[in-house]
């Protein structure tokens, strides 16, 4: 797929993948526009893209909002005219067991990990499907393909965009758009750190967890960027981000019942 001179929109841009995946666009000449919750980071990414000499905009956009979600493209088009790339990267994540996790809670991140896909998704189709040659790239993760202990709402979403994604893809087949999932592994972005904590629980327990993941985030946001977006040029519809999404999906893939025994039992050995 040739990016010059098309346009992309991405959300999740104001920090981590979504910044690098604008970014590895723009030096492409793709023009961008590009949405986040996070007004202030989402105008430096903003500035950070315009330096490649592409037309950008950006848009505060909270993809859990139904309205909002609804009318961003017609925002979209006045600025720019056309969309061929969308490119769902918006994420949260919540710490905490499902026991430990509210309700109200476990709703507030499916509706932006999930439902924010799913209507971002719907209301930029009818553009898309105007392009001669367009694209959807959804972010699922590193547990959209394991599911490990305290992780039951993230991996529920995360699970949840793989199959709405897809079945997405076969659908849409025989048009010009392509689909792509994408399964980041341990990628060092903030999102950790950055992790709702559920009520009621001692904070510092959680706070174990939490950097006990954030020491497996490795891999620099510019480098998985730029193997999305080359898996965009190259019409992939899966994309495994780094070594250790690539080892997870073939032992689950091998062990799909016991994978996780055996992982367990190995990292008793470390």
């Amino acid at each position: 797929m040739k990016l010059r001179n098309r346009t992309a929109v991405v959300t999740g841009a104001a920090s981590g993948i979504g910044r690098a995946v604008a970014i590895s666009l723009a030096r492409r000449g793709c023009d961008l526009a590009l949405a986040d919750i996070n007004e202030a980071e989402l105008a430096r990414t903003a500035e950070m893209v315009a330096a490649e000499g592409i037309r950008v905009s950006h848009h505060r956009i909270d993809v859990a909002d139904r309205e909002a979600v609804a009318s961003f493209p017609a925002l979209v088009m006045a600025e720019h005219g056309r969309v061929d790339i969308l490119v769902n990267d918006a994420g949260v994540a919540l710490g905490g067991t499902f026991d430990q996790v509210s309700e109200a809670d476990f709703e507030w991140l499916f509706a932006i990990n999930f439902w924010g896909v799913v209507r971002t998704t719907r209301a930029f189709l009818p553009l898309l499907r105007a392009s001669d040659d367009a694209r959807i790239v959804n972010l699922s993760s590193l547990y959209g393909l394991i599911a490990p202990p305290g992780q039951t709402a993230y991996c529920a979403s995360k699970f949840a965009v793989r199959g709405f994604t897809q079945s997405l893809a076969h659908e849409l087949e025989n048009s010009p758009i392509g689909v792509t999932v994408v399964h980041p592994g341990g990628v060092a972005t903030a999102i950790a750190r950055n992790a709702r904590l559920p009520k009621g629980v001692p904070e510092e327990e959680l706070r174990k967890r939490l950097a006990a993941i954030e020491r497996l985030l490795r891999m620099p946001p510019e480098r998985a960027g730029e193997i999305i977006v080359q898996a965009i040029e190259r019409r992939k519809t899966r994309v495994l981000v780094g070594t250790d999404a690539e080892i997870m999906s073939l032992i689950e893939r091998l062990l799909p019942v016991s994978h996780w025994k055996i992982l367990t039992r190995l990292n008793r050995l470390r």
